[in-house]
Order: C-alpha cells, then structure tokens, then sequence
C-alpha cells in the first residue's frame, strides 16, 4: 500500500513539471521568430527609404558624361525616366535591375552592326569602333603583320560596313636545283665537213634556290625567288665541228672501179659512201623559198628542172654535180641540185607532193654509190 502511494505522487509531480517546459520553449520560439519578422521589416523599410532617396548619379553615354538627380531605385527605371533607350547589343556596366548608389557612375556604350569576314567566315558582330581598325581593336580580332584588311583601317564605318580580313603567311623554301650547261663550238680543220666530235662531255651544276611563297586564306597566291647561292658550277660540252673539205678522187673517164649488181643492172662505182642521211624536198615555197611567178621556180642548181625519180640535191664537194649515185632502197638519181642544210654525208630527194615529203622524214644509215656522169643501163 505504501508502495503504490508514493509512486502515484511522483507522476503528478513530473506532468507539471513538464508542462511548464513545453509552455516555456514555446514562448522561446514565439519571441525569436516575433523577433525575424520585425528585423526582415525594418530592413526591408530602410532598403524601400534607401531606395526612394534622392541620389546623384552620372550617366556616361558614348564617352558624355550627364549628372543627373533621380529619386529612381534601379537603373532600369532611371533610363526609362531619362528617356535613354538601350539595344539588345549595347554594353551597359551595371544590371538594369541593379540599385542605385549615391554617387554612382554608369557607363553606356552603343554598338552598331558590321559583317565580319575572316577564317573563311561571315559573321555579324557588334561593336563600338567608329572606324575599321577600331572596330577589330574592340572586338579582339587578331591581325597578323602580313594580313590585308579591307576597307583601310582608318576607314569610318557606315551601317552594316562589311569588314574582309585576308589572312597572309609567308613562308621560305630551299630547293635544290640543276644548272644547264652550256654548249660550246670549235672547230676543227682535221675534221670532215659535216662530222661533229665531243672533246668534252658536259656536266650540270647544282645551286640552291630560296622561295618565298605567299599564302593567303591558306591559297598560294605567289612564289619569289629570294637568293640564289651556286654549290656547283657546271662544266660546258665542247664539240669540235668539222671543216675540211671531203677530197673527191673520182675520174670522170669512162673507166669504172668495182663492179656491182642492182636491180638487175651491173654497173661499176666509183666510190661508196656509207652512214647517208636522206630527207626529201619539193618545188613548193616551204622547201625552195620560191613560188610559181619565181622565174627560177622548179630549176635545179645545174639548170635542168626537177623531175622526181631523178633529181637529188647533194653537197657538191662530196659527189659531183650532174654525176650518177644508186641510193640503196631508192634507187639511181643524178646529182642535179644543192642545198644550205644539205651537208658532208646528207641528200635531198626530189619528189612532187609536199605531203609525202613531210611523211617521208629523216632517215639514217643508207649507203650511196657514186656512180659517174653517165646513168648505167642493160645496153
């Protein structure tokens, strides 16, 4: 019984206790949050005060500077009563939304459009330059020393200026180049006419060329030599060139030397020739210079006409004028006729077409008897 007493009385004891606790931490809580609320509002009436309070402020616009005095909270409702109107791309230095301090400096720069080439792009930008090079100043477009702008820097812009930058780089090149020889002519008295000897091979020599090449937007556009520097002199081809004249022992008597077979005919020969280089002729302009009101149009050097089958034209101090030769694969033709490039070992076939003469060409190796003053025949 006594037990059950005395714990009875301890719990009535610890509700009041706890209650007065509660009661207590609430009132705490009360007064903290009464305490907030008054400090959020007395900032916020000092903040509205601030904010109505007549302030000086200057206005910087395009480099002219106003003061101005302005009851105005923000900037945003300055500009509005200053009737200052702001482009999307104009640079401001402060937030529209930003407050108002005594004193303050607000800076406007206006911006106008221009259309940028450069790195193979068209761009708009906006900017604040008044000129080109001050427009590429204020947007931070790097210039290369060798770059072409487009108009001059000191250009002033217009409305939408188009503005070209062309990018240029030079660059230098070393190359390695061959020197030609040159060909050098003596000549020789112990050498036939007509015959050609190399006393000294030519040898090419070496120099190294600098280049400077210009780019521009990555386009080679030029390519100057700068110096020129000789590694190697080159050494000159020598070629003795023959003037003797060929000593025609040929008798003009009716005695033949060796006899021989051709085409069925035997007749003897004076001399042979071998190694004969053969081109072809015909009376036209190109080959004779002569046309057909020339009196001397179609006449040999001998005086006969040109008869092709017959007529050939000879370096006279080989085989004589007027003699006889068979030409191996051609056949007998009179020696009627000369030319200026028929030299030494060299004849000049008569035929009537131009058109075959140019097919006919140059042709080499052939062997020539030197027959006589008379034609040989089967009687």
């Amino acid at each position: 019984m006594g037990i059950i007493q005395q714990v009875g009385t301890h719990v009535k004891r610890s509700s009041s206790m706890t209650f007065a606790l509660r009661w207590k931490h609430e009132r705490v809580r009360l007064i903290t949050i009464i305490t907030l609320i008054s400090s959020a509002m007395i900032f916020m009436f000092f903040m509205l005060l601030y904010g109505t309070a007549i302030k000086s402020v200057s206005v910087v616009l395009d480099g002219k500077e106003t003061a101005i005095i302005t009851k105005q909270p923000d900037l945003k409702h300055l500009l509005d009563e200053q009737a200052i109107s702001i482009g999307e791309h104009d640079r401001v230095s402060t937030s529209l939304n930003a407050i108002l301090k005594n004193g303050e400096k607000i800076t406007i720069e206006t911006t106008s459009p221009i259309q940028l080439t450069a790195d193979g792009e068209t761009k708009t930008l906006y900017t604040t330059g008044k000129t080109v090079g001050s427009a590429l100043q204020d947007l931070h477009i790097a210039l290369g020393i060798e770059d072409r702008i487009s108009p001059s820097p000191n250009s002033e812009l217009s409305g939408n200026a188009a503005i070209k930058v062309v990018r240029v780089k030079k660059e230098q090149e070393d190359v390695s180049l061959p020197i030609a020889f040159e060909t050098e002519q003596q000549t020789d008295n112990t050498l036939l006419k007509g015959n050609e000897k190399t006393i000294q091979e030519g040898m090419e020599g070496k120099k190294l060329v600098q280049k400077q090449k210009i780019y521009e937007d990555g386009s080679l556009v030029a390519e100057n030599i700068v110096s020129e520097l000789v590694q190697t002199v080159s050494v000159k081809k020598i070629v003795a060139i023959g003037t003797k004249k060929p000593v025609v022992k040929l008798a003009s008597s009716s005695s033949d030397g060796d006899i021989v077979s051709k085409n069925g005919i035997q007749f003897g020969y004076k001399q042979i020739i071998n190694n004969v280089t053969l081109t072809a002729y015909s009376n036209d302009l190109e080959s004779t210079g002569k046309n057909s009101n020339d009196p001397q149009f179609g006449i040999t050097y001998s005086g006969t006409t040109v008869t092709e089958g017959r007529t050939i034209a000879v370096d006279k101090n080989v085989i004589p004028i007027g003699w006889w030769v068979y030409i191996e694969g051609i056949g007998f033709r009179r020696a009627e006729d000369t030319g200026s490039a028929v030299k030494g070992n060299k004849i000049d076939v008569y035929f009537d077409s131009p058109d075959y003469v140019n097919k006919f060409g140059l042709k080499r190796g052939y062997t020539v008897y030197v027959i006589g003053p008379k034609k040989p025949s089967n009687d």
